[in-house]
């Protein structure tokens, strides 16, 4: 039996219903009409009901008496509950442990690994912090871990293989790699294949030393030049599931890791052939070079730089040509962005040329707006401007004095709207290989979540090995984040990140103890917090219970 509210005419009613089954159908059958819903709030008469049939529920009336004591605070369930499931399904648990055989550890490593993953999910930053952060989390199995054991379990995950004799920054293996190797392998069958795969890196900086090795002084994508720092790259396949990642030194160039990742992933992952698609930051003349040898058999679509390149610039850029329309413009701005491609050759060269027309009108009026704040600029005070390069390039100083030089402002305009790719894939067409590119910004969309997973400041470790295992917590992290995200959408739902995290958080479990008896309370469920568990497969606990 329960409760519902039948609306006539216009009030509504409070009534008790019971389902029954009559000839194999479900039948709804009213007990009693209570009264009037609004009349029965204004006169406090729903409060005394509930009392009143709670003396039939020992449960219930341990939660209504109004004399429980409150023993513990709320403890928040879903984060655990939700991602354990993924976890476990993942087969995470079962690959560390298998690597565990072995080994005489007297805490349980696996345990300390969940846990400092799930603190990345729901709460980025230090190990230290996570020994606090758990106080206010359900999380099976965590009860004797301590903050050394989780030092430990990270030193485990970035400890060097054996017989690394002759190895590099870049070739070097660690404990992680077979983490990587199994979970690929278990999970093949799942990939569409790696056809093509999408690279880009990232670099943290660290508060200390930065280890033996790991922390140099280089590029910091951080502004933060006056710290060491660490590169991490990210290997992700065409649906945006992660593979791997790599790490270097500080000071190791983004143009130079391309190539050793490409023959990394070959050797790792026994793939002979996929096409690797980076953006501009990543390509040197040098690695254009070595991938354009008759012996390199590495088909790549790569994002050109457009200003740089005099080739491009010049020539691409200038060469006619009509545009084939890939996707047209919407009406909204939510609709897909529009695109139009362009092929042209330089000798054996292939060059891609795109336009995005809706960009192309932003990016002219913003260049609009700042020359007309520049030009104001130039009469009130025009050596503030002289001395910034950023504007220095777009002045002229003549007889006059400095004014804004319209043909250079003018040539600018070539660029708007626009971007260039490389590649020497020639059974993709030109819009094939511009929607794959496309996909790669999305997955530099997913790499900025990155960033923010890996946001793992500060990071207090003192070894190479213990920091490869803090940071390789945060790619787990972004395993567990993307296998979610690929199950709300193949379950149709729709979920920002931070509306997941909010609404798994608010999903708590209250102890309430009254003569030595126990309930355990779960509050109601809010927002996409429903949807999450559906999506996942996994029961909702009981709305209470006795412990």
């Amino acid at each position: 039996m329960f409760a519902r509210i039948k609306k006539s005419g216009r009030h509504e009613y409070l009534q008790v219903v019971e389902n029954r089954k009559e000839q194999g159908r479900v039948k709804q059958r009213v007990v009693a009409t209570i009264g009037r819903l609004d009349q029965l709030q204004a006169k406090g008469g729903i409060e005394p009901l509930v009392r009143s049939l709670a003396r039939f529920s020992e449960k219930t009336l341990l939660v209504l008496s109004g004399k429980v004591d409150v023993e513990a605070g709320a403890i928040r369930i879903g984060p655990g509950i939700i991602f354990e499931r993924l976890w476990q399904e993942l087969g995470l648990s079962s690959i560390i442990k298998e690597l565990l055989t072995d080994r005489k550890f007297e805490f349980d490593v696996e345990r300390a690994i969940f846990l400092t993953v799930l603190h990345r999910l729901c709460n980025s930053g230090s190990d230290r912090s996570a020994e606090r952060w758990r106080r206010d989390y359900l999380i099976q199995g965590i009860e004797e871990i301590a903050l050394h054991h989780v030092y430990r379990a990270m030193a485990f995950l970035g400890e060097a293989l054996a017989d690394q004799s002759g190895a590099t920054p870049f070739t070097s293996r660690c404990t992680k790699d077979l983490i990587e190797e199994g979970l690929f392998s278990r999970h093949r069958n799942l990939f569409t294949g790696l056809d093509l795969v999408f690279f880009d890196t990232t670099s943290i900086y660290f508060e200390g030393e930065g280890g033996e090795t790991l922390g140099q002084f280089g590029h910091s994508k951080d502004h933060r030049p006056d710290r060491k720092q660490m590169v991490v790259g990210a290997i992700l396949d065409d649906n945006g599931r992660p593979i791997c990642c790599e790490m270097w030194p500080g000071n190791s160039a983004d143009v130079k890791s391309l190539l050793p990742v490409v023959e990394r992933l070959r050797e790792r992952f026994k793939i002979q052939r996929f096409c690797i698609v980076a953006d501009r930051g990543m390509i040197s003349a040098d690695t254009l070079t070595t991938l354009e040898a008759p012996d390199c058999n590495i088909p790549y679509i790569l994002g050109a730089r457009m200003r740089q390149v005099k080739e491009v610039s010049q020539e691409i850029l200038s060469r006619a040509g009509r545009y084939r329309e890939v996707q047209l413009e919407g009406a909204g701005s939510k609709d897909p962005s529009p695109l139009a491609v362009k092929e042209v050759w330089v000798d054996d060269r292939r060059y891609i040329v795109c336009r995005n027309s809706r960009q192309a009108r932003k990016d002219a009026a913003t260049r609009e707006a700042m020359v007309a704040a520049w030009e104001q600029k130039v009469r009130n005070d025009p050596k503030a401007l002289v001395g910034n390069q950023g504007y220095a390039r777009y002045l002229k100083v003549s007889k006059g004095g400095v004014v804004v030089d319209r043909d250079k402002i003018n040539a600018e305009s070539r660029f708007d709207g626009k971007w260039v790719l490389r590649t020497n894939m020639e059974n993709f067409s030109a819009a094939q290989a511009a929607t794959k590119y496309k996909e790669l910004w999305q997955v530099e969309h997913l790499f900025r979540d990155i960033k923010s997973v890996l946001d793992t400041r500060p990071i207090f470790h003192k070894r190479d090995e213990t920091i490869r295992g803090h940071v390789f917590c945060s790619f787990l992290a972004l395993v567990l984040r993307k296998e979610l995200d690929s199950r709300l959408e193949k379950a149709g739902h729709q979920c920002e990140w931070a509306d997941i995290l909010r609404d798994l958080k608010a999903l708590q479990r209250v102890t309430i103890t009254e003569n030595e008896r126990t309930l355990a309370v779960r509050t109601s469920a809010v927002g996409c917090c429903g949807k999450i568990f559906q999506a996942v497969g996994v029961a909702m606990p009981p709305s209470i219970r006795e412990v």
